[in-house]
């Protein structure tokens, strides 16, 4: 259902303002925190973490509430937004250790690829996550998925977000930098539209933060607008979650000051919800002190494929196309990013594998997202692991699909109320096509996670 962002913002602080004209063939930027969870933006309802340049980007466009990630830890939702492939699907099934076998392959079609053959030029900044064997020709890097320009680590930023020491540009590590994480990924993403692509061309640019995900660390600068808080845990999540939406709002404020806004649709959303407890630990120094991620009050988080571990912030800005000021609660998730950018650019889809995503452009105009495939996720953690969701109604199943929940998300958005004996018709439904198309996932993808699984069970006899 579409509603104004006003009568949204009655609640959350936020206001509308009014669309203008954008490009046939817009420059689009998908920028991807990292263990954001839900709730962790004033423009979603945190009654304490500032987010100013989120909060004006959703009053200039479109935000969502209903709004998943493809998967609950990092590299498998980053596979499937630049495939549009569910992760098991398309290989990357869990998160990936530094020299793991699992990547994503060289025949998985990317989004980056269909566009630079359009004729964009494309940019990468940040986190990549998508290969065990980083810089190395063993495995695919981010310039054998269509990229033409790279800046980033494997998985975190090391050793913690203050003057990370393990970047790599084009292939060749970057050294010692000064400053943070998110800010020195967007000055990355600034200095390639400044210098080094070709003006006459589109762009395409990824921009994946390694805020707020651990090592944590906050520029005091950021801390400071929390100096009320005693717990310094707090003071560096919330920070973290400041700086993240300062670096935003480097790169909004260039497209401004380039005059690329009207022609580029940006989306901002997270990989997963948020990491730990969200209560912080004795220990008031640690790291893990530090995860006081929000789900919003939604059932588990990070890890979790119930709401907490895979709804999380999305916002998107189109001028001209999208009406600014508004508000949509259509589920929508990771996978609808990649067959969204290719009906945006009149790029047919691959006619040669299932894609499981679909366009959100309809959405756009009011009108209802259709879907050839279902909304699906597994998760290689915890016990309840496969979903679908139809709709206001989830089931959600464990790995070896012999025990089921049903919920209707809409009525219980916090999971509290399995129904599935109160709706045995849906249930007994829903559950068949979850067991069909979760079994068509894993025969259709490399069975790398077959391996895994049989020595997780050898090793817990």
């Amino acid at each position: 259902m579409r509603i104004s962002l006003l009568l949204f913002s009655t609640l959350l602080l936020c206001a509308g303002l009014t669309p203008s004209l954008g490009a046939d063939q817009p420059n689009i930027v998908v920028f991807l925190a990292d263990d954001m969870g839900h709730g962790d933006a004033a423009c979603y309802g945190h009654s304490r973490i500032k987010t100013p340049n989120l909060d004006r980007f959703a009053q200039e466009g479109l935000l969502l509430t209903n709004c998943h990630s493809a998967d609950s830890v990092c590299s498998p939702s980053r596979s499937a937004v630049l495939t549009g492939r569910t992760p098991y699907r398309n290989g990357v099934w869990r998160w990936i250790p530094s020299g793991h076998e699992v990547h994503l392959r060289q025949n998985e079609v990317t989004i980056a690829t269909l566009l630079k053959k359009k004729g964009y030029a494309t940019c990468h900044v940040g986190k990549w996550h998508l290969n065990g064997k980083f810089n190395s020709n063993e495995q695919p890097q981010p310039n054998d998925h269509g990229y033409d320009w790279w800046f980033a680590t494997q998985n975190n930023a090391s050793p913690t977000h203050k003057n990370p020491t393990n970047f790599v540009r084009n292939g060749n590590p970057a050294g010692p930098l000064e400053g943070f994480s998110a800010p020195l990924v967007v000055q990355e993403a600034i200095n390639w539209l400044r210098n080094h692509r070709d003006d006459s061309q589109p762009f395409f640019i990824t921009v994946w933060t390694h805020e707020p995900h651990l090592p944590i660390e906050s520029d005091p600068e950021f801390m400071g607008l929390y100096k009320d808080i005693d717990n310094p845990g707090i003071r560096q999540h919330h920070g973290n979650i400041t700086q993240l939406d300062h670096a935003f709002g480097m790169l909004l404020r260039e497209l401004d000051e380039q005059k690329l806004t009207e022609d580029t649709f940006v989306m901002f959303t997270s990989d997963n919800g948020p990491e730990g407890s969200g209560k912080g630990n004795k220990n008031l120094n640690s790291q893990s002190n530090r995860n006081w991620g929000s789900t919003g009050g939604l059932r588990g988080r990070k890890r979790d494929t119930y709401e907490g571990g895979i709804r999380v912030p999305g916002i998107l800005r189109w001028p001209g196309k999208i009406e600014a000021g508004t508000v949509d609660d259509a589920p929508v998730y990771g996978c609808d990013i990649f067959p969204t950018l290719c009906s945006m650019v009149d790029i047919p889809l691959p006619s040669d594998r299932v894609i499981d995503g679909a366009s959100l452009v309809p959405m756009f105009e009011g009108k209802p997202i259709k879907r050839s495939q279902p909304m699906y996720w597994r998760n290689h953690f915890r016990t309840m692991r496969i979903a679908i969701l139809d709709g206001d109604w989830k089931i959600i199943g464990n790995d070896d699909r012999t025990q089921f929940e049903l919920y209707n998300i809409k009525e219980d958005r916090e999971e509290k109320k399995n129904v599935s004996a109160m709706f045995p018709e849906r249930f007994e439904r829903m559950k068949l096509q979850l067991i069909e198309h979760d079994l068509a996932v894993l025969a259709d993808g490399p069975d790398w996670w077959k391996s895994e699984a049989e020595r997780n069970t050898q090793r817990d006899k």
